[in-house]
């Protein structure tokens, strides 16, 4: 009975999910769902991009709020917590782009 309350309680504390990791998937998410659109509109690089950023913004402040709180309660400061969340968010826009890029280069 008393491994069983131990349990629960362990159980009722843990964090019921990965905020960050679940803000990484989501934000991933839905910029690889605005390639093929903006393939078919055959959107310039650019405004690709701003497309993206514009569908995807509510997931990319859900992330980065996630990437900063995980990053203050390590004990870093703002600036860093701030810059490491510029720093990944930049990552995945990058490799979408580019993935973006290659797609709709002429074969």
């Amino acid at each position: 009975m008393i491994v069983a309350a131990s349990l629960m309680m362990m159980l009722a504390t843990a964090p019921s999910a990965d905020a960050v990791g679940t803000g990484r998937k989501d934000f991933s998410k839905c910029l690889s769902a605005q390639v093929q659109p903006a393939l078919d509109k055959k959107l310039a690089v650019g405004d690709f991009q701003s497309a993206a950023k514009k569908a995807c913004a509510d997931k990319e402040a859900a992330f980065r709020s996630a990437i900063v709180a995980s990053d203050k309660a390590d004990k870093m400061s703002d600036a860093a917590a701030n810059s490491d969340a510029d720093d990944q968010i930049s990552e995945y826009v990058d490799k979408i782009t580019s993935e973006y890029e290659e797609s709709s280069q002429p074969r």
